[in-house]
């Protein structure tokens, strides 16, 4: 691999100007800048599409020793506004690799930089909180630095940002089953990922994708037995539409389970609000606290958004949809990780068991939900 020389920069909103190496194509990527703590998965990380609108930045110093290949893409195509990292690799040292990072970020036209401390940048956002940013090369590296400045100042917000409809899919999509049967969920696409769809058809069930367009009857005319929401990117207050959807699916007591994003819209759909994070949590090694097991599992996170619900207690569905309660919690700053309703089948957590690149503390849960949308089923 032939590593570049050319001259980039980043810039913050505040100022703060890291120069360093392009990587990957070269021009400009604007986005909000935000840092992934894991060590590996960084394939999973660029192709999951919750990463849109947003510059990455990897905290790990070595990337891409591993190159890029056909079977541990999360979606089809990289979503990442913009890559960084500090060292990157300069050969592909695996026998699955089809391509090396920087030849897939070129193609994709993706544009990054190398060469700058992401410690300091880290430290920067940790202290200050995440924020837009730019990354300039080529010809827009030569622009005035005021000029840069001005691009990433005047670049959109993530707050009131709603990106479902750029990430979602365009049409009904149907896997089938290939566990034993447990009935069909109709999975809400937000910017889902392909290991969640591989994990619920091993589960049994028969998998509609749907986009974030479809309507509450044409949910129902599908005759789910149960239904699902993604991860996906943007900010959840902004998602009025899906949140008025989950709640004709609780009202009609189809069971649910809901994902990252899905969390938060399962907390704005019992009535509870949403919070933008400082820093947010991005990696593969938060500590979670399961409540009910008292088990502490490690697990992988992407999301700069949060649930306001009360962490110590049992509380009443501001929306009218009985007792709530926080079933699991981040053990490093209290954030809540996952809720559960206690008088409706569903629940949701903040953080992603469906983990390609890993942990898999938490993949049990795919099998929670199997187990009470075949309880409901027998029910009937």
């Amino acid at each position: 691999m032939t590593q570049q020389t050319e001259a980039a920069v980043l810039v913050l909103e505040d100022g703060s100007r890291y120069e360093g190496r392009a990587y990957g194509a070269q021009g400009t990527a604007l986005g909000e800048v935000v840092f992934a703590t894991g060590m590996t998965g960084y394939q999973e990380t660029i192709t999951d599409p919750s990463y849109a609108g947003q510059i990455v930045l990897m905290t790990a110093p070595h990337i891409g020793n591993t190159g890029v290949n056909d079977e541990d893409t999360e979606s089809t195509r990289i979503w990442v506004a913009g890559f960084v990292v500090r060292d990157p690799s300069r050969v592909v040292s695996s026998h699955r690799a089809t391509q090396s990072l920087d030849a897939a970020l070129h193609r994709e036209s993706i544009v990054g930089i190398s060469g700058i401390d992401t410690r300091a940048v880290t430290r920067r956002l940790r202290s200050v909180g995440v924020m837009r940013g730019g990354i300039f090369s080529g010809r827009d590296g030569e622009r005035s630095a005021a000029e840069q400045l001005a691009a990433v100042v005047g670049s959109e917000e993530m707050a009131g940002r709603n990106l479902s409809e750029r990430v979602s899919i365009a049409e009904l999509d149907r896997l089938p089953a290939r566990g034993e049967p447990a009935g069909t969920v109709v999975v809400l696409d937000l910017g889902v990922k392909s290991s969640t769809l591989r994990y619920l058809t091993e589960r049994g069930f028969d998998v509609l994708v749907v986009p974030q367009s479809i309507t509450a009857p044409e949910v129902f005319a599908l005759e789910p037995d149960a239904v699902f929401f993604s991860n996906g990117p943007g900010d959840p207050g902004a998602s009025d539409r899906h949140v008025e959807l989950l709640r004709e699916v609780l009202r009609a007591g189809v069971p649910f389970f809901g994902i990252c994003f899905g969390n938060q819209l399962l907390g704005r759909a019992l009535g509870f609000g949403t919070y933008k994070l400082p820093f947010g949590h991005r990696g593969i090694n938060q500590p979670v606290l399961d409540r009910a097991t008292g088990r502490t599992e490690i697990t992988a996170h992407n999301h700069g958004f949060a649930v306001d619900a009360p962490i110590d207690e049992v509380t009443q569905s501001p929306a009218g949809f009985g007792r709530v309660e926080v079933s699991h919690v981040n053990l490093n700053d209290n954030v809540v990780e996952g809720l559960r309703a206690l008088d409706i089948p569903a629940f949701s957590v903040q953080y992603h068991p469906e983990a390609a690149a890993g942990p898999h503390d938490a993949n049990y849960l795919f099998d929670r939900f199997r187990a009470l949308v075949v309880e409901k089923k027998a029910e009937r």
